[in-house]
């Protein structure tokens, strides 16, 4: 999907795709940046059992290796890589119908207050509608307003309900 948002009088083009081999490296350094550096994330990385990069680079061959279980979206402009997603599917019995669980949104640092996420969702919903995927729900650190205010700016609605997280297993991953 390609797309064109204007910035300062330019019209830059946004394409988006799921992330394909060619495409590992950059979405490694995108989401490796992202978890080493965001505070809320961090605050909450141990509870998630967060395996730092091997981690990463494991959940990165599953999403090639098992694309029935999500997917990595990922938006390009003119300089490449510009901003990334984590989208894992689930199955919500309030709609009858598969959902997604939407983690790890950044825009790189160059890119941001100039519509480059906002493009990212625009497109990942624009792709999740033609696989009959029926909501997305995404997670926001209680202290982030500015990740609320973003979400919120692109269609989604506050709940009233907090994330927990539960580790069930993680020793053969040492």
């Amino acid at each position: 999907m390609t797309y064109g948002i204007i910035t300062t009088g330019e019209i830059t083009v946004i394409t988006c795709r799921k992330m394909r081999a060619a495409d590992v490296s950059d979405a490694f350094d995108m989401l490796s940046s992202f978890l080493r550096a965001d505070e809320h994330y961090l605050a909450s990385s141990e509870a998630y059992g967060d395996l730092g990069m091997k981690g990463l680079n494991d959940a990165l061959d599953i999403f090639l290796e098992r694309p029935e279980l999500g997917f990595v979206w990922m938006a390009f402009d003119e300089k490449g890589a510009a901003a990334i997603c984590v989208v894992c599917y689930a199955i919500s019995t309030s709609m009858g119908s598969v959902v997604a669980k939407l983690d790890d949104v950044s825009v790189k640092e160059d890119r941001r207050g100039k519509g480059v996420g906002s493009e990212l969702m625009e497109q990942l919903k624009e792709q999740l509608r033609k696989e009959s995927v029926t909501r997305i729900d995404v997670a926001v650190h209680l202290e982030n307003p500015d990740a609320r205010r973003f979400y919120e700016k692109t269609g989604f609605i506050r709940l009233n309900e907090e994330r927990l997280s539960c580790v069930i297993q993680m020793s053969d991953k040492l």
